[in-house]
């Protein structure tokens, strides 16, 4: 329908989220299929469907969003985790067959820190928290507060970087320093995040 109403699609911008805030032992398999069903097959779907029509352009790009937590793991963010990474895995792998195929078209992974939007308002928490002396309502809280970049500037950068062509692009402050951190300490940063961890519940 896309295509028949507009003729030609360049731009597909691949950006379902859902947040899930469990224990591994905890997340029932019903939440996991629930948020990778969204947060991954959204993005296969969207590129498989629109790619074929992308080509056709000869001159069009697909952006998918991961986050930050596609780059670093965070306890309690497993599912969600799971999923960012395989979207990145998943989209700098199709950059990787565009560029050897030449066919005009290019693909983005986007790793935004937190965004101002209705995520963590909007994210299932479960009681498997507690487990780790931690409170669901005072989490979505704290995970609220971390949103400060507004919605209008991720958009302004990831059309620059659409333009510039680039292959990966990070949001915001936290998203580069923690990006630096897990580059620098590989196994550091994991220690370090369980203990901002302990001291933010």
């Amino acid at each position: 329908e896309t295509v028949q109403d507009h003729g030609c699609v360049n731009l597909i911008f691949n950006n379902a989220g859902v947040a899930l805030g469990s224990t591994v032992e905890g997340a029932t398999y019903e939440d996991l299929e629930w948020i990778v069903g969204i947060n991954f097959w959204g993005v296969v779907y969207g590129t498989k469907e629109f790619l074929p029509f992308i080509k056709q352009t000869q001159d069009g790009h697909i952006i998918n969003i991961s986050s930050l937590f596609g780059l670093t793991a965070q306890p309690t963010q497993s599912g969600y985790n799971a999923t960012k990474f395989a979207v990145r895995g998943f989209t700098e792998s199709l950059r990787q067959e565009l560029d050897i195929e030449k066919c005009g078209v290019s693909s983005l992974c986007v790793h935004p820190g937190g965004i101002r939007t209705n995520i963590a308002k909007a994210a299932k928490m479960s009681d498997s928290l507690s487990s780790l002396g931690m409170d669901p309502t005072k989490s979505i809280q704290n995970f609220d507060k971390l949103l400060r970049t507004p919605p209008e500037e991720a958009a302004r950068q990831i059309l620059d970087a659409v333009l510039k062509n680039k292959r990966r692009l990070l949001i915001g402050s936290d998203a580069k320093i923690l990006d630096a951190f897990q580059r620098l300490f590989p196994t550091g940063y994991q220690r370090a995040s369980t203990i901002v961890t302990k001291w933010m519940k």
